[in-house]
């Protein structure tokens, strides 16, 4: 691996979506001159500081994730502040980022490619 493979981003005191959202565009390659939509670039990011992330308290309390299981009263809600005291900050970076890549057969690959430190 090179040094042009990883990709650091310092998440102290930037809002959660501008950190995930220059986390996904890296993964997906477009940072690079060699970028190809049906290719896996490849890169690594590494995301530092996750616990010293700005959230607004509107989104804290306002931000629901929900899931479904599939059966008949699986629903689940869990609102961003009770998923970052249960999970870390790093937690809501990694759904974050999960979310703003296209879902294709890369996605997994892609998320493997994320570390993320507290």
């Amino acid at each position: 691996m090179t040094e042009k493979d990883t990709h650091a981003i310092d998440a102290t005191g930037r809002t959660l979506g501008r950190v995930a959202s220059e986390a996904a565009k890296a993964l997906m390659g477009k940072t690079r001159p060699d970028y190809t939509p049906n290719k896996n670039s490849g890169v690594k990011v590494t995301i530092t500081n996750a616990d010293k992330l700005y959230i607004r308290e509107h989104k804290r309390t306002q931000k629901v994730y929900t899931t479904y299981s599939g059966f008949p009263g699986g629903q689940k809600r869990e609102s961003l502040a009770s998923l970052t005291a249960r999970k870390g900050r790093g937690e809501a970076l990694r759904r974050a980022v999960a979310r703003m890549l296209p879902r294709n057969t890369m996605h997994t690959a892609r998320m493997k490619s994320l570390a993320i430190t507290e």
